[in-house]
């Protein structure tokens, strides 16, 4: 895929979010129909390629908005971007089953690393920026991951979009 037609994502985890994994909640429902949104107005931008890191939470909701829009624009590709083949190990089985079907529907599978280490998760971050023009942001300006995602994409020239939880 190429660099400038690729748009990649970062965002929170469940444990971050205001409503948790509770995404009956309007707030989680109205973040939803952002990304919706902003995955389109990506789309509208030239960007045919996303990547996700398929974390739980805000990637979750990222990967089904990309889903959405590919179901009506088969064009679009959807690249899921592992850490490690333990990335879902540990979660809960309803979390589990979730993620394996997401990736199971993407149209490429990406691991960077078969074993988790400290750096992992870093790294697929790295991955996903270096091979984007646009970065998608789920950010509540609370240090962590995310932040450091975006800062990275910053330094690195991308356009970033960041909505606000």
């Amino acid at each position: 895929m190429e660099r400038r037609t690729t748009c990649c994502f970062t965002g929170h985890r469940p444990e971050k979010l205001p409503w948790k994994d509770n995404e009956t909640d309007p707030r989680c429902i109205a973040l939803k129909g952002r990304l919706d949104e902003a995955v389109e107005e990506a789309y509208d931008r030239g960007m045919r390629h996303f990547m996700c890191g398929m974390a739980r939470g805000a990637d979750f909701y990222f990967c089904e908005a990309v889903l959405k829009l590919r179901r009506r624009c088969p064009d679009v590709t959807l690249e899921a971007v592992i850490p490690c083949e333990e990335q879902a190990a540990h979660w809960r089985e309803r979390e589990r089953e979730r993620y394996f079907t997401l990736v199971e529907r993407c149209d490429q599978e990406t691991m960077v690393q078969r074993h988790y280490d400290k750096g992992c998760m870093l790294r697929r971050n790295r991955y996903m920026v270096d091979r984007s023009a646009l970065l998608i942001a789920v950010y509540d300006g609370m240090l962590g991951g995310t932040m450091y995602t975006l800062t990275y994409a910053m330094r690195q020239g991308l356009d970033v979009k960041i909505l606000d939880i």
